[in-house]
């Protein structure tokens, strides 16, 4: 008896084939930041799944804004803790 319910791998690879005339459009740098978009969503495939969306796009951008939201917290942290050694007085600036 076959599936009646497509895998949510299988849904992200339906809306990633929809994009790819955009992602033929797009300029090769652009392309690959597209491609490392639709990989985001593959991180929290549980979630996805679990969700039960009836619009599964939802998911799979909640799950790139979410990758993308860890990447700019990271970023915002390394910032602070380089501007807290640069302003440390000469000669205190913790080792790592």
């Amino acid at each position: 008896m076959g599936r009646t319910v497509p895998t949510f791998t299988m849904v992200i690879h339906e809306h990633e084939s929809r994009w790819s005339k955009f992602r033929a459009a797009l300029r090769k740098e652009d392309q690959e930041l597209l491609d490392d978009l639709f990989r985001a969503p593959k991180i929290h495939l549980a979630a996805c799944a679990y969700a039960v969306n009836p619009i599964p796009f939802e998911n799979i951008v909640i799950s790139m804004l979410l990758e993308e939201r860890k990447r700019s917290a990271s970023l915002q942290k390394r910032v602070e803790e380089l501007e807290r050694r640069l302003a440390a007085p000469e000669g205190k600036h913790a080792e790592k």
